[in-house]
């Protein structure tokens, strides 16, 4: 199935699942009065909100290329994730609210033991959707879909807390338990929301993905061919779950079109076979010079003029700067 199209579906899934998880927990906020349960709930209309604008992210980033976006739409996933961090972040501070509130002035708790089986349910639900979004986004290369993974990831560990906090309160009938866990969770969604804030910031800047660059640099290393003299000035752009890798590819200069391209197309097969299909290649061939003689290995080159001493090693300072190595 084209990656596209699953994170679609799945991310379908979600915005279904976090309309019925929203329901169980007013409903258990509802019978209870607590506001443990209420940081739950809140948090789940931003679920609901989010799930939503997710999908429409990832229909807009599904769409192809056109004459108005030739880099396609994945941009759009960006957004969706900078909308839902944002949003993660106001429910957090809603919630501090409320138990500072609640604190102030208490607001009698009752059937607690029901209040717990229905939360814990949706923990576990959470728990099993999150990690299938996770699963999904990192396989494609989905910012929303990984967005939406941390956001159910985190909303699964702040109800197994709430959940804690209620067995607490329910055995020791003491009630500033039940506001102090809420303020508690109500940092760490803000903390939660900050990071994913952050993390779809750095993508609409363009922001180098560090841990890729050098998954990358050590992938190029372990599979080099003889014909790859050279490789620097290399940057990768992600657009949603599409990879854009440029760079300068040395070959022998007596190469013709065809047999510098067999170079090029090596180069795409390795990529694609470790990032996946969506990937867009941007190569450009320089020509060997005499300097590049030291560092080149080719073994039956009749047009060497220095001997061959060592093979430079590319790493994720040398290989991105803008310009052919050499030994001195």
């Amino acid at each position: 199935m084209n990656s596209s199209k699953q994170n679609l579906r799945v991310q379908k899934w979600v915005a279904s699942i976090s309309v019925l998880l929203l329901l169980v927990k007013f409903a258990a906020y509802y019978l209870t009065h607590s506001v443990a349960v209420l940081t739950d709930a809140l948090e789940s209309i931003v679920n609901v909100s989010a799930g939503f604008i997710g999908l429409y992210s990832l229909w807009v980033s599904s769409k192809p290329r056109d004459a108005d976006h030739p880099y396609g739409h994945g941009k759009a996933e960006f957004l969706s994730a900078a909308i839902e961090g944002t949003m993660i972040g106001a429910a957090g501070a809603i919630i501090l609210y409320k138990a500072v509130q609640h604190i102030i002035d208490p607001v009698a708790l009752k059937e607690i033991d029901l209040g717990i089986l229905l939360v814990s349910v949706t923990a576990i639900v959470n728990l099993i959707v999150g990690l299938l979004c996770l699963r999904t986004g990192r396989k494609n290369k989905s910012a929303a879909l990984i967005a939406s993974g941390h956001h159910l990831l985190s909303d699964t560990w702040s109800t197994i807390g709430i959940v804690a906090g209620l067995g607490l309160l329910y055995f020791t009938k003491i009630a500033w338990i039940d506001s102090a866990v809420a303020f508690v969770f109500g940092l760490y969604i803000i903390w939660t929301g900050y990071k994913i804030l952050r993390s779809s910031i750095a993508g609409i800047m363009d922001e180098a993905d560090m841990e890729i660059l050098e998954n990358m640099v050590r992938l190029l290393n372990a599979n080099r061919r003889e014909n790859w003299i050279d490789l620097h000035n290399l940057r990768v752009i992600k657009y949603g779950s599409v990879l854009h890798v440029d760079c300068h590819l040395t070959v022998p200069w007596y190469h013709n079109v065809a047999a510098a391209h067999r170079e090029i197309e090596a180069l795409a097969i390795l990529i694609q076979k470790e990032y996946g299909q969506s990937l867009e290649l941007f190569v450009h061939n320089d020509p060997c010079l005499p300097i590049s003689c030291p560092i080149c290995a080719k073994a039956d080159c009749r047009e060497r003029q220095h001997d061959f001493q060592k093979r430079v090693e590319w790493t994720l300072e040398n290989i991105s700067e803008n310009k052919k190595h050499e030994l001195y």
